[in-house]
């Protein structure tokens, strides 16, 4: 895809997918969400790791109002099911782990699109809002899904309806995000995080992300055997062999990955 509302590069096993519409702050339009689905598709394929960011003072503030052809009105069901639902869909299920590193606000449906990541990494300067019940919406692109899950229903109720400002701190500590950085320190820290696991073991990373999400939905005796499973294909893999061996010889491990 020729990608013209992001940029896409892979360094030294990292992907990172920018969305590079700066003077909207990164509003999501059609193409976009295009754009950042096949790029996350693309991304696990790739890479070790899929870093998603904005360009400019924004991380996104969600959907672009003024795309529409001819003026017309959005079909809100139609735009999700078929242009935001595809592109969540290639974050979730992408194979590596992926971070959302959040340099700027976060707002409406761009708040989402970051929590879809495995990891949430904050500039504290940014900060996430639900915006919907601004314009008379509910939240949408996964938000009544996650922020529940993510810190509970008396906050995520709160958050959606109210509508209020969370700031990076306070996402931090609810436990909405994994953590808020200082500005001066946030793209190191999450380079730092990505080139981790960049060299980790990728298909362990893989089963850690099919566990946890079906714990969710799981019994604790599912839930157990959904472990020995996962555990079985771990412990077969080259991966443990390596780690168990570095362990042993006191020298870090050098995992292949998948």
């Amino acid at each position: 895809m020729d990608y013209q509302t992001i940029t896409y590069t892979v360094e030294n096993d990292v992907a990172l997918i920018t969305m590079s519409r700066a003077d909207k702050m990164n509003a999501l339009t059609t193409q976009m969400r295009a754009e950042i689905a096949h790029a996350a598709t693309q991304g696990g394929k790739d890479a070790r790791v899929l870093v998603i960011t904005g360009a400019g003072r924004a991380f996104c503030s969600g959907q672009d109002l003024g795309d529409r052809a001819g003026g017309a009105s959005i079909d809100m069901e139609r735009t999700l099911r078929d242009e935001y639902a595809p592109m969540l869909r290639a974050i979730v299920n992408c194979p590596v782990p992926t971070i959302a590193a959040v340099n700027g606000p976060a707002a409406g449906a761009g708040a989402n699109l970051a929590l879809a990541a495995d990891v949430v990494i904050a500039a504290e300067s940014a900060y996430f809002l639900q915006a919907f019940t601004r314009i008379g919406l509910i939240p949408d692109a996964g938000g009544t899904y996650v922020l529940p899950r993510s810190m509970g229903t008396a906050k995520a109720m709160g958050a959606a309806l109210f509508a209020d400002k969370i700031s990076a701190r306070q996402a931090d500590d609810w436990g909405m995000i994994w953590e808020a950085v200082p500005d001066a320190e946030f793209e190191a820290n999450w380079r730092g995080k990505a080139t981790h696991l960049a060299a980790g073991p990728t298909a362990a990373y893989a089963e850690v992300k099919n566990v946890i999400r079906g714990s969710w939905d799981n019994s604790f005796e599912e839930q157990l055997t959904l472990e020995a499973q996962a555990q079985g294909i771990c412990g077969k893999s080259r991966d443990f062999k390596e780690g168990v061996l570095a362990f042993t010889e006191k020298r870090p491990a050098t995992f292949e990955g998948r």
